[in-house]
């Protein structure tokens, strides 16, 4: 991770002047950290540096929450979700997805039949429904950021599987002051362009 001295912001603040933001974001996925640094007021978010690499704050494996995220668009876009329709949004074999699901009725999450479809249980709708909140928050807060589209998606897949409780509720916060306040997003935009 990169640091700033003390001195070095104050040389960017005099630089840019006190009614500008500068605002510079640290995410170290070795430490599983998170600062944001906005006008020298740093804000640190410890992550969860006791967990495996695969394993999200939850508990639960990336790979689970991929298919649980994936299983609840297709159910909510066409009313059903079929290991085929699974297979094609995650571009993997129906054979891994297969195996996936199984794994996922044996866990309680879903309810599987063979050459059928599958339901999501309650225990699976609220882990998938919390995993797309957080997908739609880690969106959102890039977006007000004024984050290229392009580079959001690829940005929120990476994140959101590591991302400790706290430091979503401090992003969720931020992301509740850029939506009140339209002139410090539009600082914000403007910088990031």
């Amino acid at each position: 991770m990169v640091a700033i001295s003390g001195c070095a912001m104050n040389a960017a603040k005099r630089f840019l002047g006190e009614t500008n933001l500068f605002i510079v974001v640290y995410y170290s996925v070795k430490r599983q950290s998170l600062v944001i640094d906005c006008c020298g007021d740093a804000f640190m978010f410890a992550g969860m540096r006791n967990k495996k690499a695969s394993q999200s704050p939850a508990g639960t494996s990336t790979a689970v929450e991929d298919y649980l995220e994936r299983i609840l668009e297709l159910i909510n876009s066409k009313g059903y979700a079929r290991v085929i329709d699974i297979a094609g949004a995650l571009k993997i074999s129906q054979a891994s997805v297969t195996n996936m699901v199984q794994r996922l009725d044996a866990e309680g999450l879903l309810k599987y039949e063979k050459y059928r479809g599958l339901i999501l249980t309650a225990a699976g709708k609220k882990l998938a429904r919390r995993i797309a909140q957080r997908h739609k928050l880690l969106t959102e807060f890039l977006r007000l950021l004024g984050v290229d589209d392009r580079v959001i998606h690829h940005d929120v897949e990476g994140m959101e599987h590591h991302i400790s409780p706290s430091t979503l509720r401090a992003i969720t916060a931020v992301t509740r002051q850029l939506q009140r306040r339209p002139s410090l997003r539009a600082q914000l935009q403007a910088g990031a362009v």
